[in-house]
């Protein structure tokens, strides 16, 4: 490799075939030294001709040398920013008013002169025709000077009055203008103030309308917030109010609380009304068209034996208890109670309970299932009870729901010595 590039630099194959390797290196180091040393003897010759044409050119060209201000930096000044810069218009009146005043001048200048002139050629033209004119012909010439340079005098003072009669008018033309764009000036900035009143004016307003609604958006949300959170925890406290005081009925029946119910008769024959809700054994439950007879049995056979309708851990039955009576019956006896008062009356419809409520101005039905030996409100995930007493007993601590926070507080009893529920005990 090394041979090759030495063949390259034109050294003779006969002298490289004499030199050993150590040789043939050190001649290639020497060989590169010598031409590093020749490109840089070139390039720094190359740097001085650029340089002196550099000079040259800029010699040759025109440059531009900024004037500067105070802070060292190139001045500046635009037109019409001072309070005393004037504008364009009035620049260009002035230029011209001036070069009309110099033009005046130097025409009344070169009439007084060829004037001059003329009459001094007159009058030696006729003082060397005559030379023995006598002396009022001095004195008529005199006059005559005088009366041209008088004219002439008068001239020019027209011309300039005339110019000072057009600058004066320029001058109030000027001033008229300043006025109407100063009247301009104070009629937009008062627009803009009247336009930026009644802006914040709105401003205001609809802050104060935005500020209200947030603020009712917020109270709103505070009230949701707190509802949900007295929900969960209405339903916490009910959960662990029915397991401590025994209330749901699988908790009855697994700790054994409360008297013995006796035995459930088995059924006597199985009857079968219209469209059967369960698969039971003994009597057939159906939705709607149970009749009154209907009822009165499954009530003798169901719900006797299970206590329905006595107060716990007695004989007697509870004053909130009524037979089967309808909707308008249980609100006639309602009305004319205070709001909270309630009844439990059978349904007329269905084999089941309805608790009637009373509001502060209306009135409220709650269906009770009787359903599987226990009683709760029809609806989702609600409580169930052993009996009808316990149900009535924990409503009255409790509401019934969330949201109408109805507490049982006085139960309606019977009108008079007539029992609405004899019916269902003969």
């Amino acid at each position: 490799m090394l041979e090759q590039i030495l063949a390259d630099m034109c050294i003779e194959p006969e002298l490289l075939a004499e030199l050993n390797e150590e040789q043939k290196q050190i001649l290639f180091f020497k060989m590169r030294e010598e031409q590093v040393r020749r490109w840089k003897e070139k390039e720094a010759l190359l740097e001085k001709e650029q340089s002196l044409e550099k000079k040259s050119k800029k010699a040759n060209e025109k440059s531009v040398k900024w004037l500067l201000g105070s802070d060292s930096d190139v001045w500046v000044w635009v037109m019409g920013e001072h309070l005393q810069d004037k504008t364009y218009d009035q620049i260009c009146d002035d230029i011209m008013a001036e070069r009309a005043r110099q033009q005046a001048q130097r025409e009344a200048e070169e009439i007084r002169k060829r004037n001059e002139e003329v009459l001094v050629k007159r009058f030696s033209n006729a003082l060397s025709l005559e030379p023995q004119i006598d002396s009022s012909l001095d004195s008529w010439k005199k006059a005559a000077i005088e009366e041209e340079q008088a004219r002439l005098t008068e001239a020019a003072e027209q011309k300039r009055t005339e110019l000072e009669l057009k600058m004066k008018e320029e001058e109030e033309r000027r001033r008229h203008e300043e006025e109407l764009k100063r009247l301009e000036v104070e009629r937009t900035q008062q627009i803009y103030m009247d336009l930026k009143e009644v802006q914040q004016t709105v401003q205001k307003r609809e802050d104060k309308e935005w500020q209200e609604s947030l603020r009712k958006s917020k109270a709103a949300d505070v009230r949701r917030r707190s509802i949900a959170k007295q929900a969960r925890d209405d339903h916490k406290r009910h959960s662990l109010k029915a397991v401590e005081h025994g209330r749901v009925a699988a908790m009855s029946k697994a700790f054994g609380g409360g008297k013995p119910l006796p035995p459930k008769p088995k059924p006597r024959n199985n009857i079968q009304r219209g469209h059967v809700t369960g698969s039971k054994s003994g009597l057939q439950r159906t939705l709607s068209t149970s009749t009154r007879e209907v009822i009165i049995r499954w009530f003798k056979e169901e719900q006797i034996p299970l206590r329905a309708g006595y107060e716990k851990h007695t004989e007697c039955l509870a004053p909130w208890f009524h037979g089967i009576i309808s909707r308008e019956e249980a609100e006639d006896l309602l009305s004319s109670k205070g709001q909270g008062s309630f009844l439990i009356r059978v349904s007329e419809k269905i084999m089941g309970y309805v608790l009637s409520y009373r509001c502060q101005d209306s009135f409220k039905h709650f269906l009770i299932d009787a359903s599987e030996d226990s009683y709760c409100f029809l609806g989702v995930e609600q409580l169930v009870h052993s009996t009808l007493s316990d149900l009535v007993e924990y409503h009255k601590v409790e509401p019934i729901t969330m949201m109408g926070r109805e507490q049982l507080l006085e139960p309606c009893g019977q009108m008079g010595n007539c029992l609405d529920y004899s019916d269902l005990f003969q």
